[in-house]
């Protein structure tokens, strides 16, 4: 579904489309969100098992920082569209109390014993923190969070979050008191402890092993038993679990005052009495006292109405699990940027796991490449082949070999070897690095990737100190830095000749469309200006790239703009099956020699071509030309490719429209995917022997096969851009900042890649944006700064521990200047020889990373559903193995996560639900193709974002604070009627407004009186001269800088058609398209890793 474009007229919303109405071709984006309330695992096979009936001990997360107390006001339940928040009553961590409530029956608790919660041991290592767990007992009979006790510290600066040092806490409750029995077929509420976000530990009563009790014999009444003192707000009892789809719901129960139970800061007395007040059921349909503000947000604006008009008691909705009591991703990354964000990385140390990518902090290299450069699924790798395929975790890397670094880094350091060229290993290849060890004196070293002996040359000898390191080690990048560049010598180039400067090509569709749209008049506009600002290498005054020019639709019109003519001259060739160029001299030209004769070009391209009526066009003669042209000059470069439709004129590379929606979910789905004719691979693999990289500009008005045109782009480390129903009134401005941005980026040209490890592990599996003609050597004919490679290793040797593994990445390539370079980044990893130690060091969004991409390429060759189910089993399988070998022995109704992937289930749902693996109605074929081009080169950063996006609430943080206000998780929950939000995936850019946000809240951001005069789809807000219009225009500026894509921004408002577009992005409810709510994917995880562990 497109969000960048604008809204012809359309037919009325009610009537049946393909599309949503204004929308007409999709670029990208949204199956619509579900207001229901969410079925678990709508989407998952059959139905699942029933689950004893028993209560398990509660949960212990660590409370939101800067939770505040917990409201005990009693509120009227509501039931509306959406889950009824007064503002300011959502909270984003575990709610601070949560409330017990019982239920009519006679049917009493099944006698099956009660699971402790059993707090993990501590294993001492050196690298990473101790192996807490976040452990959700996610039964569809019971289904509870609880986190194991730490016993040590947290090392500052490692894993995710503070520690979470907790007492355990359970209890058990008489059929006719607290509790009433359930029936079959739901939870039992979830309990929940309290965890302790201060520095300190709480003083502990009891010993750490939790307690369990034993139901007495029936008749007595039965009292809440409590291990250990109870932290402030901490409470019993929680919001049962939401039935499976396959069970009918039984009728709303009423709701019995239960009784909430609150414990001092210090112990509790030994026993609670039930005579506490209780609470009516909480607004969003979990139970407790009304929820406080939301952590981080002082008072929400004044005289707010709550989410829906409806008041007063309304029927109980079927039970659920309580959102709060599960892993939250926005509190994982605030607790990483509080504990990890004021200090600088330092990369001296092997096997660090450094800090999230959402967590901005400074790097200090000290011999490992930066986590900008390179981060790793695991830094702790299995010792054993054996021990890895039992985990199942991917060891991968995602490296991004040109990644621009914040103005506060210093860039690699570029190292002049001279005529002998780069220090290497005679036997391996590998380059000098700060692993390799001198030894005899200096006068030899030892390779640190395959042992062997090597001399050292004359020229490069010095003496070793005491602790046999060179003494020149600091003044060497080589021998103490972890990323670094060397000059290459003639021998690394091609023919043994050093390269000229690349040269870029402007190749302009001049057929109907794209003259009737107002694209070529923008674009030579834009390209007057745009010549001036071709990159250029360090201090140079000017750029040494040269310019040329091509417009086509079924034949080529080449320009030669030589400085010395008056006027350009054009030459056409209409022999598009046998392609060559017309002319040499004088179509790639330097800018400023030539500066009269380019503008006049493009003042008189718009004019030329302002009648013609020719509609078809060609598309692979285009590259052909390009890059005989290159060929011709003897130099690398770029093709800059403006196109608008399926080039159906006859060809090489002519195109059937072959879309088919009734594909979707049938073995034959991969085709879509696949380019349908060979012609553009063999094209791609000409253009990377001549260094020729391609970037593609798609405007289309339908479909036009984006699986087979990206081909090209895609082998030859290029980008595709997509603009379906161009406009430019609507357009301009994001078409226009993508292309300004594409033509200034550096750019490595005709670079080959190759990474090397050290003996016991080795490269097998590449993904990204490149072509390979052997199993080592990727091989770019361009590359840029926001292009990422990611590679996957495999043991084919034991590790060991003591010397852990070594990457080193080699590129070598050609600057924009034309000097030919080698750039190296190395990284130590540690090795292990037990599990835990390997799931102490992982990093969830690399895992995701990879595990995209993994799936974004299975779809080409396996039915959709074959690929969703074996990213499904492979996560329960990587759950399976932490529970089995290194979470302490509890109850099967518990789920345990490991704490650096307890974020896995959330996100990888996420990548389920997109659009290349469960796409709704209204997306098209194209976009599922655009989308899995884009993901296959993002980087960890970009990933991350896309699948998870930021919700960020504009109106709830004083409007004088600078800093950007604290996200909220991506659910429709979240969202209050009275307030604004923004959300964001790096390609898309919405602004929510509630229908009840205040009048002059309105008229300070739109420059309208009221709600009801808000222009739903707006794409530009008003410039207005007050501080909260200030403070949004300068948020979406400093958003937009972040991203690789200018985002359109696209004003939805609450209630409005576009609203389901926008809804399609709050991932963790339940989809249009079949996608699992958060919650549901959780209990279907846990059913696949208990059928696992049976």
């Amino acid at each position: 579904m497109n969000v960048n474009q604008s809204a012809p007229p359309v037919p009325p919303f009610g009537q049946p489309q393909p599309v949503y109405p204004g929308y007409h071709q999709s670029s990208y984006g949204g199956q619509s969100g579900s207001t229901a309330p969410p079925t678990p695992c709508g989407s998952y096979n059959g139905p699942v098992p029933g689950y004893q009936q028993t209560p398990h001990p509660g949960v212990s997360r660590a409370p939101p920082s800067g939770a505040l107390p917990s409201s005990t006001a009693q509120v009227p339940c509501g039931q509306g569209a959406y889950g009824q928040f007064g503002q300011g009553d959502v909270q984003n961590g575990p709610s601070s109390t949560v409330q017990m409530q019982r239920f009519p029956g006679s049917q009493p608790f099944g006698s099956a014993p009660l699971a402790p919660v059993v707090s993990q041991p501590t294993v001492l290592q050196p690298y990473g923190p101790p192996p807490t767990s976040a452990q959700v007992t996610a039964q569809l009979a019971g289904m509870q969070i609880s986190g194991a006790v730490a016993s040590a510290p947290h090392p500052s600066g490692l894993g995710y979050g503070p520690p979470t040092s907790l007492a355990s806490a359970s209890g058990s409750f008489p059929n006719s008191g607290l509790y009433g029995s359930y029936p079959q077929g739901q939870a039992p509420p979830l309990s929940q402890a309290q965890g302790h976000s201060g520095a300190h530990p709480p003083q502990r009563s009891a010993p750490q092993q939790a307690s369990s009790f034993t139901p007495p014999a029936s008749g007595g009444p039965r009292m809440p038993s409590v291990t250990g003192p109870l932290l402030q707000g901490q409470s019993f009892g929680g919001p049962p679990v939401s039935q499976p789809n396959h069970v009918s719901s039984p009728p709303p129960q009423a709701l019995h005052p239960g009784t909430q139970m609150t414990g001092p800061p210090g112990p509790p007395p030994p026993m609670h009495s039930s005579q506490q007040p209780g609470y009516q059921l909480q607004q969003n349909g979990s139970f407790g006292p009304a929820r406080g503000p939301q952590p981080n947000y002082g008072s929400p604006y004044p005289g707010a109405p709550p989410f829906s008009s409806q008041s007063g008691p309304q029927p109980l909705p079927p039970k659920r699990l309580d959102p709060d009591a599960i892993p939250s991703p926005i509190q994982v990354i605030e607790d990483d940027r509080n504990n990890r964000g004021s200090e600088p990385f330092v990369t001296g140390v092997r096997g660090q796991v450094p800090p999230l990518v959402t967590t901005n902090f400074l790097v200090k290299d000290q011999g490992n490449a930066s986590p900008r450069y390179i981060r790793c699924t695991s830094y702790n790798i299995p010792c054993t082949s054996d021990m890895a395929k039992q985990a199942q975790v991917p060891l991968a890397a995602v490296i991004k070999p040109l990644a621009k670094l914040p103005p506060e880094e210093v860039s690699p350091y570029i190292v002049d070897h001279g005529e002998s060229g780069p220090l290497r290993c005679n036997r391996c290849k590998a380059y000098m690095c700060p692993f390799m060890q001198f030894i005899e004196g200096g006068r030899r070293f030892q390779c640190c990737f395959c042992s062997c002996i090597n001399d050292v040359p004359p020229q490069y000898f010095q003496h070793l100190d005491h602790t046999g390191k060179r003494v020149d080690a600091y003044d060497r990048p080589e021998l103490y830095l972890g990323s670094y560049e060397f000059l290459a010598t003639v021998d690394y180039c091609k023919n043994n000749k050093f390269p000229s400067p690349p040269a870029f090509i402007f190749m302009i569709d001049v057929s109907y469309n794209a003259i009737r749209s107002g694209l070529v008049r923008l674009l030579c506009e834009e390209l007057k200006s745009l010549v001036d600002f071709l990159p250029r290498e360090g201090g140079a005054e000017e750029s040494a790239i040269r310019v040329g020019f091509v417009t086509y639709n079924k034949v080529l019109h080449f320009y030669n703009v030589k400085s010395s003519l008056a006027q350009p001259q054009m030459m056409v060739v209409s022999d598009v099956a046998d392609m060559f160029v017309p002319l040499l001299d004088g179509f790639l030209v330097n800018v400023n020699e030539s500066r009269a004769v380019i503008t006049s070009l493009l003042d008189q391209i718009p004019e030329m071509f302002a009648d013609t009526r020719e509609t078809e066009t060609v598309f692979a003669p285009v590259i052909q030309a390009g890059m005989e042209a290159l060929k011709a000059a003897e130099c690398a470069g770029k093709l800059f490719l403006f196109h608008t439709s399926l080039p159906i004129a006859e060809a090489p590379g002519k195109l059937k429209n072959r879309d088919d929606r009734k594909l979707i979910n049938t073995d034959k789905e991969k085709t879509l995917f696949q380019p349908q004719t060979g012609v553009y691979q063999t094209l791609a693999k000409e253009c990377v022997a001549q260094g020729c990289c391609v970037d593609l500009f798609l405007f289309p008005n339908q479909y036009v096969d984006v699986a087979t045109l990206s081909v090209v782009p895609q082998l030859t480390g290029g980008s595709v851009y997509k603009y379906a129903c161009f406009q430019v009134e609507n357009d301009q401005e994001r078409f226009v900042s993508d292309l300004r941005r594409d033509v200034q980026k550096v750019v490595g040209f005709d670079a080959v890649m190759r990474v090397r490890t050290s003996t016991g592990i080795r490269a097998v599996d590449f993904f990204g944006a490149f072509y390979m003609s052997n199993t080592t050597d990727v091989e770019l004919a361009g590359l840029d700064g926001d292009k990422t490679v990611t590679v996957e290793f495999k043991h084919d040797d034991r590790l060991n521990e003591e010397n852990g593994a070594l990457l080193q990445c080699a590129l070598l390539y050609t600057s924009c200047a034309g000097q030919r370079r080698l750039r190296i980044h190395n990284l130590a990893l540690n090795c292990c020889t037990q599990l835990a130690d390997l799931y102490r060091n992982c990093e969830t969004d690399t895992l995701i990373n990879y595990m995209a991409k993994f799936a974004y390429r299975g779809v080409l060759n396996s039915p959709v559903k074959t690929v969703r189910d074996t990213l499904i089993t492979q996560c329960a399988q990587i759950l399976a193995c932490y529970r089995k070998n290194c979470a302490s022995p509890s109850s099967a109704g518990q789920l345990i996560l490991p704490e650096c992937m307890k974020l896995l289930p959330v996100y990888l749902n996420c990548v389920l639900k997109s659009d290349v693996l469960q796409p709704g109605a209204e997306v098209t074929t194209d976009d599922r193709a655009y989308v899995r081009v884009l993901v296959t080169s993002m980087d960890v950063a970009e990933t991350n974002v896309f699948f998870y996006p930021r919700l960020l609430p504009l109106t709830k943080s004083p409007i004088e604070s600078t800093t950007e206000p604290p996200a909220v998780r991506a659910s429709e929950e979240r969202l209050s009627n009275g307030d604004i939000y923004l959300l964001e995936n790096g390609l898309n850019l919405f602004i929510w407004v509630g229908a009840s946000v205040q009048q002059g809240v309105v008229q300070s951001l739109f420059s309208v009186s009221s709600f009801s005069q808000i222009t739903s789809g707006l794409s530009i807000l008003p410039v207005l001269d007050n501080p909260l219009s200030k403070k949004v225009r300068g948020l979406i500026d400093s958003l937009r800088a972040q991203r690789s894509r200018y985002m359109k921004l696209i004003v939805v408002k609450q209630e409005d058609k576009l609203e389901m577009l926008f809804k399609h992005f709050l991932v963790e409810d339940k989809s249009l398209s079949g996608g699992a709510s958060y919650v549901d994917f959780l209990c279907h995880m846990h059913k696949e890793i208990r059928q696992l562990l049976s």
